[in-house]
């Protein structure tokens, strides 16, 4: 089957369009990543998933991708302009909120940052080819602002540099602000720097030799503006043109509408044709807010403190759901629709993670003994992978993608006994699932499976945490009246070399000694 055209809505055309990289079978494409001052929520991380999505879903058509994602580790002012230009930000009031928890904010962004980065890897997202950080390409930042001065798109004042929005046309596009009265209505509301030309105006370089991070620039000591960073390290690692942006809709406005501004102006032309963002993430129908005791986290649900009483009781007592199951749930809204995170839909995502799990562990046990016997699922699996991939290449339609993937599993345990040509053709199904959706194990596990140096082919801490789940599915199944299932279960133990005993008092089993 021919793969099918990948679409994606585009924010700058208002519409769904096929994807055309400006490099055949190539997707070069910049993400926003966090401030790091405290961590990252599940919020975050929904726009964050999008971008692991889009990547996987071009890897799977058979494109190169080339990903971007940046730190930004500077803080910035929460509003351009404040009445004293020494106004906090929110890594200084971080700072501040820690106590002596830090050194200094350096000490605290790389907290943060570290943290960020454990969190990416326990919800399976994949790295991006670069990752820069806005501390490291501050030269590159101040560089941009010149030349913005030199070409009359940006001016100075007392109080810094401003980008002169008025220099450059469409601005607002992206957001649909377009009016100027509309626009400065749009603006926040504090006291500006009384020599600004235009209310629309915003920072690229802001005086401040108090700032808890400050650099010498060509006007005095301070810090560059927030959307400075991400045109220069966007065009730095994908030059001046390139195919893709992502980000949360929170960044439509202001930041992606001035980075546009600020990308035409340097390079002289449109630099990103597509520019795709996730819509906000609700929960139990409820903005997500501290105040309200619903702001999760990653690590609230998967590593909770037990003595935090913010998270749920349900999530606490059982010392946090899998990772996965929190990439599965944050998976059941389209990316591009509000979408209301629940602990019904965690828990459900949870159960269906463990599915495909259990899955996974009755497919490599019958690879290991590789019983002769016709293929029974090739013919079945491979068009429900065709299904799941045209959900994804329907702008990233995840509700649908998933429910398509859950079809293969269900073929899975359906099938009484899995025979080597059957195996053969399951574990395939599995790697291309995962590689697209991310949901069946994490990745440095597939590896850890490939690469046991077990004979059959199972890290034995793999398989020993794997045992008491098969045989919870093996007591269901005969609970259900479904003997031949149970049968096959314990066959795939045995070929395991575990031996499985029914006593009066349950199931129990051992490990027989490997003769030989």
């Amino acid at each position: 089957m021919p793969s099918p055209t990948f679409r994606l809505y585009n924010t700058l055309t208002h519409e769904t369009e096929p994807v055309e990289p400006i490099e055949e079978e190539h997707l070069r494409f910049y993400s926003c990543g966090p401030t790091v001052y405290m961590y990252a929520h599940i919020g975050n991380f929904r726009s964050f998933l999008t971008a692991d999505l889009i990547r996987r879903t071009a890897e799977a058509i058979g494109w190169d991708v080339t990903n971007v994602s940046n730190i930004t580790d500077v803080g910035h002012l929460t509003q351009d302009d404040l009445v004293d230009p020494g106004g906090e930000d929110k890594m200084q009031r971080a700072l501040e909120r820690e106590g002596e928890r830090f050194a200094n904010i350096y000490d605290l962004a790389r907290h943060y940052t570290e943290a960020f980065l454990e969190d990416w890897g326990a919800l399976n997202l994949r790295e991006p080819e670069v990752r820069p950080r806005a501390t490291e390409h501050v030269t590159d930042q101040l560089e941009a602002v010149i030349e913005l001065v030199e070409k009359e798109h940006a001016y100075t004042t007392d109080q810094g540099v401003y980008f002169s929005v008025g220099s450059v046309e469409d601005y607002g596009h992206l957001s649909g602000n377009t009016e100027a009265q509309q626009l400065q209505a749009t603006e926040r509301d504090v006291v500006e720097d009384p020599d600004k030309r235009d209310p629309r105006d915003f920072a690229l370089w802001k005086h401040d030799p108090q700032h808890l991070m400050h650099w010498h620039s060509p006007w005095g000591w301070g810090y560059p503006g927030w959307h400075i960073e991400c045109s220069v390290m966007g065009m730095q690692y994908l030059g001046d043109r390139f195919d893709l942006h992502t980000g949360g809709e929170d960044l439509i406005f202001p930041h992606h509408e001035c980075e546009i501004a600020q990308n035409q102006s340097l390079a002289g032309h449109q630099v990103v044709n597509y520019w795709v963002h996730t819509r906000f993430l609700q929960v139990e129908g409820e903005k997500m807010s501290k105040s309200k005791g619903n702001f999760y986290t990653v690590r609230d649900l998967i590593a909770p403190d037990p003595d935090d009483d913010h998270v749920p009781d349900s999530v606490r007592e059982q010392g946090g759901v899998a990772p996965l199951a929190l990439r599965y749930a944050l998976m059941q809204g389209q990316y591009r629709k509000p979408f209301n995170f629940t602990l019904d839909t965690l828990h459900t995502a949870a159960r269906h993670v463990r599915r495909y799990q259990d899955a996974a562990e009755r497919v490599d046990a019958a690879l290991a003994a590789d019983a002769d016997g016709p293929d029974e699922l090739g013919g079945r699996l491979g068009p429900i992978y065709d299904r799941t991939l045209e959900a994804m290449c329907d702008d990233l339609n995840t509700p649908a993608a998933t429910a398509a993937a859950l079809d293969g599993v269900k073929a899975i345990e359906q099938t009484d006994r899995l025979n080597g040509a059957t195996a053969r053709s399951a574990r395939n199904w599995l790697d291309r699932t995962n590689a697209l959706l991310g949901v069946v194990e994490p990745e440095h596990e597939a590896d850890q499976r490939t690469d046991a140096g077990s004979e059959n082919g199972l890290a034995p801490t793999h398989l020993s945490d794997s045992i008491d789940t098969l045989l919870e599915d093996r007591e269901a199944a005969r609970a259900d009246g479904e003997y031949a299932r149970a049968d096959a279960i314990r066959d795939t133990l045995e070929a395991l070399g575990i031996e499985v005993m029914d006593t009066p008092d349950g199931t129990e089993w051992e490990r027989r000694e490997q003769v030989g």
